[in-house]
């Protein structure tokens, strides 16, 4: 069988790479910038959308200084039943933002990205407007083409794009499936992939500009290496209470 998943995988990454690359220089920048002021970087997707900021967070070869944000936070550690927010459509609810928001409590310091394919859901736009009002910049990580033609889900008509600092499209058509296979059938989503490759352009970048800079980023090395769990032992500890593990 001839698959044509492969070309479209390397037309999406290459593509995003060369248009946004202003983008991702942008968000380097601000992202950096916070960072060396003893800032971390809250991370927040919901949906499949927290496939690409998972892989920023808590991995070999990632930042220490970035903390993972779900929904499923306010269970682990916010004192909500499983059951609660368990619900696949809680991202369409403006008013769990709010309790999430507390939860993660951000240091003046901070500065989030915030990724959603779609960019219209009422938690995700009601999180972006409580960072805003707290005075911290965004990142959003979003399709451009699909949050500009499908109507907002938050009561202020905003989307997350009109929100944020810096806009990454992840170049995903509306509906995210890219391949056209006939007869109506349409697969091959793209958002997570040009997404996963986006966020670790953006570690990448980041890791670059603090050497350059004078300053060694803090980087998880693997926990699977012998020498693994010293290092990021005391790669962690000036995170202490900030940056939660990404299993809990």
């Amino acid at each position: 069988m001839n698959y044509s998943y492969p070309a479209l995988a390397h037309k999406v990454i290459d593509d995003m790479a060369d248009r946004q690359a202003s983008a991702i220089d942008a968000a380097v920048d601000l992202i950096t910038s916070r960072l060396r002021r003893g800032g971390v970087l809250q991370a927040f997707g919901t949906g499949h959308a927290r496939i690409p900021v998972h892989e920023m967070a808590g991995r070999a070869g990632g930042l220490t200084s970035v903390n993972l944000v779900r929904l499923s936070d306010l269970a682990f550690r916010g004192g909500y039943a499983p059951a609660d927010v368990a619900d696949p459509l809680l991202e369409r609810d403006p008013e769990i933002a709010a309790p999430l928001f507390e939860l993660t409590a951000p240091a003046p310091d901070d500065v989030f990205l915030i990724a959603s394919n779609s960019g219209i859901n009422g938690a995700v736009v009601e999180f972006a407007m409580l960072v805003r009002d707290a005075g911290l910049p965004i990142v959003a990580l979003t399709s451009v083409a699909h949050s500009t033609s499908t109507p907002s889900r938050h009561p202020s008509g905003k989307r997350l794009l009109d929100l944020a600092d810096v806009v990454i499209d992840n170049g995903a058509p509306p509906g995210d499936a890219a391949l056209d296979l006939g007869e109506g059938v349409v697969v091959g989503a793209v958002s997570n992939l040009a997404g996963v490759v986006a966020v670790q352009l953006l570690t990448e970048g980041i890791a670059r500009a603090m050497l350059e800079q004078g300053e060694k980023p803090p980087v998880y090395r693997s926990m699977n290496l012998p020498d693994g769990d010293e290092r990021n032992a005391a790669a962690t500890a000036r995170y202490q209470g900030r940056v939660h593990p990404i299993e809990a």
